[in-house]
């Protein structure tokens, strides 16, 4: 891959799992403040679609095709931004993915099937490892950088891992908080920041229509996240804006 010096104005972003809920609608809060947005999605068609709406909205975006659990799609990712851009400015771990209503809807950690936390694993968890580890170097070339992991109140060791009715879930997003942990500390000497968010229960495919939050209130953290000011926070966990304990 051929990294080349970029401007640092337009900022430019990458969101995963945006053709649609919580990922198009940070795409268009972030191409709303005049940042280029690369939006992805494993389904083309529907990315498509996804950055045609946007587009004609006026809003800078652009799509990419990406399956987060192909490592080789991630590696064509990072060789567009690098020859498009030269540089990456923000990273938005958007796409993941619950199962376990499928097959273990009485949400007993006796029931759930090593095969859906295989399956949640890879997306959910090795998806958002790669991606850091592929897409950081590209923030590197500027010392900038933001990057989101969107987590869950599930994943909250603290207080809601003893009552969670998804535990393969629970599971999968405790390891994406790891994850923002270890690389907050391998980044501590840059002014690349990384945290987590729990957008709370989003009125999405996901969350279902019975969920408490808008997608517009489930993204306003993420999108402060992303836009955070240098010296802001990192290594941490957030909800509406306020950090909360692992």
């Amino acid at each position: 891959m051929t990294i080349q010096k970029g401007s640092m104005s337009p900022k430019i972003a990458v969101v995963t799992g945006a053709n649609r809920g919580m990922g198009f609608e940070t795409c268009r809060q972030l191409a709303q403040r005049d940042i280029q947005v690369i939006l992805t999605s494993r389904n083309e068609i529907k990315g498509r679609a996804a950055v045609e709406k946007l587009q004609a909205e006026k809003l800078d975006v652009k799509y990419h095709p990406l399956d987060v659990t192909n490592t080789d799609s991630i590696q064509h990712l990072a060789e567009f931004i690098g020859n498009e851009f030269g540089h990456l400015d923000i990273l938005v771990n958007n796409a993941g993915i619950l199962l376990d209503y499928l097959d273990n809807p009485d949400g007993s950690i006796f029931n759930a099937k090593i095969d859906t936390l295989r399956q949640t694993i890879e997306t959910n968890v090795y998806g958002s490892l790669q991606l850091c580890q592929t897409l950081i170097p590209l923030m590197k070339v500027q010392n900038y950088g933001r990057v989101v992991n969107v987590s869950s109140k599930h994943a909250q060791l603290s207080t809601n891992m003893n009552s969670t009715i998804f535990p393969i879930y629970g599971i999968s997003k405790n390891a994406v908080n790891a994850i923002t942990i270890l690389f907050a500390n391998a980044l501590k000497d840059t002014n690349i920041l990384i945290n987590s968010v729990n957008p709370g229960w989003v009125k999405t495919d996901m969350g279902g229509l019975n969920a408490i939050n808008t997608i517009e209130e489930g993204v306003d953290s993420i999108v402060w996240l992303a836009t955070l000011p240098d010296g802001g926070h990192t290594g941490g966990f957030f909800q509406n804006r306020k950090l909360i304990t692992w």
